[in-house]
């Protein structure tokens, strides 16, 4: 078996060219930081609010308004709802609850269901008033709207995902991109990340330093602005940035919002600038000093607030290194200087170090295979432009009993879900594949699916693009749909390119493919035969923890969202009767999937297994493994997306076993109760204040803490 090659040559990814760039160095200011007001933000970033722009978010905009519908049946104020599909693409849906309050509201005098439909965190759900009051006490005085930063410490999980160890680091993210962001426009080419203590991160570059002049319109500093408001920022359009990976313009805001202290230093033009804030308010003035900590550019320093992350706030040194390593690799260009205190570094984890990787990608590449011999020499890299100043760099080679790896960037933003990018790359890479081998194998090549091709990979790839689309603030996964078509056809040309200059490696690389076939196609064979033998634990996926009882009289199968809740989930289970399922992200849309592809989604055959029995008209309840299948989603807008592809999943492929009541969808509580040891979980204002009747006999000195959702 052929070792890797270790020839390089070096690469040169040079930033964006600055004539590419509206504003000049000199000419960054004020009138570049635009604030999107009303709901500028949602059509500008919609990405952010539904998910996308796709089918999957087009029917969210449904369950958005019968959510609200079903919020007056919850609170027990309607219990009719109609949903009329008028036609293709209009929808009517109504309920016989109090009715939105149409009189004017104290503080904007206009009717509050103008209000609720025209500004964002607007409504009645964010305090106790509105769903304990009574139906003919249901008034524009319960409308309330978030104002400023509000929104984030009020929901956080809607800006960074959550408030557990992932969120907390999601912060770093946030000020680090930032800093990237300066790299990639070409006006920064040093970064400096430095732990201080525990809980308390500093993050520096010598770029062009945020706009200390006056805001035109909102007549505060510019830099002020950028700190303290939603939305706000210079990257909606053309004018200060063309690849930024920061485009919701609320990254450093929300950094803000949920700090206990922030310190924010700006230099540029020669002068020095220092401002503080606390909790996303400012502290003091933004005000010009004699002399900073650097020389050019912008530094913030921060330690996340307690209040919001209530189990820790104490940075990972792990986590923080290996983001600032992996953002390093996708630069050449940046040089990223690592400090940490010694009582702070973790495994492997340097007290100081200089990142910076003159072969980018190629380096990443040997680092995370390094104790692998791969299966053909050279790996297929590509760096090549897309359109205008848009490119795509790319670099994968294939391993023999490797776990897959397949890391996605876009704009130096990690996307550990995937999306439209990285599913262009393997379509034009598999398309490419097929096409020269079918010349030459033919039939063989037939066995071959895009699993076999990939599953033992490893692969690099970073793209910058213009306006991306992510799905969410974390974007976690890129949705936007042309970018995905044109790295499609890139790649398709070079990789047959590639495989025809290079027919020894093709063939090498085609037996592989067809190997892994091989054992595929018998391994389903074998499943085929083994699912006429009565239930084997053998044929359940991995990560099923299942339950020890028999039979599935009593038992219940919980349908969670992702490993960090199935592990929650296992530990709190009744091992007897519970099994868990941990599901990875949003599953596939099977309303609009053809069935191989179907069939060939991992997460949807692992459901499938679980549940043990066939699908459609083959369906036999006697077949479920489980009295109840229970869909157990956050409470957010994501966990409702989530929810509603598996809803959907079971509507298409299971629709009896909903029929005959084994499905079921957890409603999570809204407050937890505390007293001394007794605890007790509400699922609505109306069931809170029943159980401090009854379980704490009116006592005033209960604890109530409210969780996320509801009410975003």
């Amino acid at each position: 078996m052929p070792k890797k090659s270790n020839k390089k040559k070096p690469i040169k990814r040079n930033p964006v060219n600055k004539k590419s760039v509206s504003a000049s160095k000199s000419n960054y200011t004020a009138k570049d930081i635009e604030v999107l007001e009303g709901l500028e933000p949602v059509r500008k970033r919609p990405g952010m609010y539904i998910g996308g722009t796709d089918t999957a978010a087009l029917h969210h905009l449904v369950s958005e308004v019968l959510d609200n519908s079903m919020d007056e049946v919850v609170a027990g104020y309607a219990d009719k709802v109609e949903i009329k599909l008028i036609n293709s693409n209009t929808i009517e849906i109504s309920d016989n609850g109090r009715g939105i309050p149409v009189d004017k509201h104290p503080k904007f005098k206009i009717p509050a269901a103008e209000v609720i439909m025209t500004t964002l965190h607007s409504g009645g759900k964010f305090s106790e008033g509105s769903y304990s009051a009574s139906k003919s006490n249901y008034t524009a005085k319960d409308i309330e709207v978030l104002e400023g930063l509000e929104p984030v410490r009020k929901r956080p999980g809607m800006y960074i995902g959550g408030t557990d160890t992932a969120a907390l680091h999601h912060l770093v993210s946030e000020v680090l991109d930032n800093s990237m962001d300066e790299v990639v426009a070409g006006y920064a080419d040093k970064v400096e990340i430095k732990l201080i203590n525990s809980n308390t991160i500093e993050i520096s570059d010598n770029g062009r330093g945020i706009p200390v002049d006056k805001h035109p319109k909102f007549k505060i500093p510019a830099a002020e602005v950028i700190m303290t408001t939603l939305h706000s920022g210079g990257k909606f359009s053309e004018g200060s940035y063309k690849t930024s990976g920061g485009l919701h313009g609320v990254g450093v805001s929300v950094v803000n919002a949920l700090s206990i202290n922030l310190t924010l230093e700006i230099a540029r033009d020669k002068k020095f600038y220092i401002q503080t804030y606390s909790q996303g308010s400012p502290k003091s003035k933004l005000k010009a000093v004699s002399k900073n900590s650097i020389k050019k550019g912008t530094k913030i320093s921060f330690t996340p607030d307690p209040d919001i992350f209530s189990d820790s706030t104490d940075f990972d040194s792990s986590i923080v290194y290996n983001m600032a390593k992996a953002k390093a690799y996708l630069i050449p260009n940046v040089e990223i200087n690592w400090s940490c205190p010694k009582a702070l570094v973790g495994k492997d984890i340097p007290i100081s170090d200089k990142l910076h990787y003159s072969n980018g990608i190629r380096d990443y590449l040997d680092t995370i295979t390094q104790k692998n011999d791969s299966v053909i020499e050279e790996s297929f890299y590509i760096n090549e432009k897309l359109n205008g100043d848009e490119s795509i760099e790319a670099i994968i080679n294939w391993y023999e009993f490797f776990e897959p790896i397949a890391n996605s960037y876009c704009n130096t933003i990690l996307t550990p879900q995937g999306g439209t990018h990285e599913n262009g790359y393997k379509q034009g890479m598999f398309k490419a594949f097929k096409d020269y081998s079918k010349i030459k194998y033919e039939k063989k090549s037939n066995q071959i699916n895009q699993e076999d091709l990939f599953g033992s990979s490893a692969s690099i790839l970073s793209i910058f693009i213009e306006n991306p689309e992510f799905q969410g603030q974390t974007k976690e996964k890129l949705s936007s749909v042309e970018p995905g078509k044109n790295i499609e056809l890139k790649v398709r040309q070079l990789f047959e390119a590639w495989l025809a200059k290079r027919r020894q490696t093709a063939e090498i690389l085609f037996n592989y493919a067809y190997n892994r076939s091989q054992i595929r196609l018998q391994n389903k064979s074998n499943q085929n035969i083994e699912k006429q033998i009565k239930r084997k634990r053998l044929m359940l996926p991995g990560k099923l923890a299942d339950c020890s009882r028999d039979g599935n009289k009593g038992t219940e199968l919980f349908l969670v969202e992702g490993d960090s809740a199935g592990g929650s989930a296992k530990q709190a289970r009744n091992r007897v009767t519970q099994a868990i399922l941990p599901l990875r992200g949003k599953i596939l849309n099977v309303i609009s999937a053809t069935k191989d592809k179907i069939n060939a989604n991992q997460e949807i055959i692992d459901l499938i297994q679980a549940l043990g029995c066939k699908r459609g008209d083959k369906y036999s309840s006697k077949e479920l493994r489980y009295e109840k299948v229970i869909i157990m989603t956050d409470a957010d807008v994501d966990g409702a997306h989530i929810s509603t592809l598996i809803m959907s999943f079971f509507y298409s492929e299971y629709p009896k076993l909903i029929e005959d009541g084994h499905l079921y969808l957890a409603v999570p509580p809204l407050y937890k109760l505390s007293k001394g040891p007794k605890v007790f979980y509400a699922t609505d204002d109306k069931d809170k204040d029943k159980l401090i009747k009854n379980e704490f006999k009116n006592s005033q000195n209960v604890d109530i803490s409210r969780f996320k959702g509801l009410g975003i």
